[in-house]
């Protein structure tokens, strides 16, 4: 049985384990003892080490053939030290994976205007976290070509799911912007995104990015409002950019100030992958209908 490295085993990864189960033998990277339990639980061998620790992840070497890498960068700078360290981790063998897949963000792109874009769009990342996203992918394809290693790139936007939805944001009143003003945002499923890592780690070709992402076309507010409409809360006030500058945190508002549509054409050709929730609406509906939500 192929054994595959989970590097970043949260939300997203611990739903694409299912999936995965028949195929491989799955080990998960943790730098946190007391989630030992919850990763041994769902069918996978932790491994201790931190990606901001190199010496401890040198018994990372050979121990897989294929790796599914969700683990951010750090909180600051533009550089990506964690991949730089797994990359070195696992060169201390001879034996390296043969497949890599990549969680990186949509960000990289920057603010395209609204445009719909494809990956082959330059990339203009115009923060310092979408600036390390970019040297992450940097780094993993030039590592892949250099040791031939198939490194696959997912894009992911805004995640959701039934357990991470905008729901404080709507009763606290933050408002949303102006609709002529407004940004066109992306999403995936958290569910959708997971069996996206999974189609790769079977179809991925060599140096590719995928943009991982639903069919929706909503601009931010709109989402807002469909949220808020779904689970009897007020839509939120619209305001113009210069007043949102001073009522929205600036950590929000900087995702305000990037917009594009994003083509999913790779995945549903390259990846064979029919989306299970195709538009927020049937995601959020979903959710509504089953009792944990």
């Amino acid at each position: 049985m192929r054994r595959l490295l989970i590097i970043g085993c949260g939300d997203v990864a611990l739903r694409a384990v299912p999936q995965l189960r028949d195929r491989y033998r799955i080990y998960a990277l943790t730098h946190s003892r007391q989630r030992v339990p919850l990763l041994r639980a769902h069918g996978m061998v932790p491994i201790l080490g931190d990606l901001d620790d190199a010496a401890s992840l040198e018994g990372l070497a050979g121990i897989a053939h294929d790796i599914l890498h969700c683990a951010p960068p750090p909180d600051r700078g533009t550089r990506d030290t964690r991949t730089a360290h797994l990359i070195a981790g696992l060169a201390k063998s001879k034996s390296l994976p043969q497949q890599l897949v990549y969680i990186s963000t949509s960000g990289v792109y920057g603010d395209c205007a609204g445009e719909l874009i494809d990956e082959t769009r330059p990339l203009r990342p115009q923060t310092e976290r979408a600036q390390r996203r970019v040297d992450a992918e940097r780094q993993l394809r030039e590592w892949g070509r250099r040791r031939r290693v198939c490194v696959s790139i997912l894009r992911a936007p805004g995640i959701y799911s039934e357990q991470r939805l905008p729901l404080e944001r709507l009763k606290s009143g933050t408002p949303a912007l102006n609709a002529d003003e407004d940004a066109y945002t992306n999403h995936i499923h958290a569910d959708d995104l997971a069996r996206v890592a999974v189609a790769a780690l079977r179809f991925g070709q060599p140096g590719r990015a995928y943009n991982a992402n639903d069919d929706s076309r909503l601009k931010m507010g709109e989402y807002f409002d469909l949220v808020a409409d779904r689970f009897g809360l007020p839509r939120p006030r619209r305001v113009s950019r210069t007043e949102a500058s001073v009522r929205i945190p600036s950590n929000v508002l900087s995702f305000m100030h990037e917009s594009r549509r994003l083509s999913n054409r790779r995945i549903k050709l390259e990846l064979r992958l029919k989306l299970r929730y195709p538009t927020v609406d049937d995601g959020i509906a979903a959710g509504r209908s089953q009792p944990r939500f």
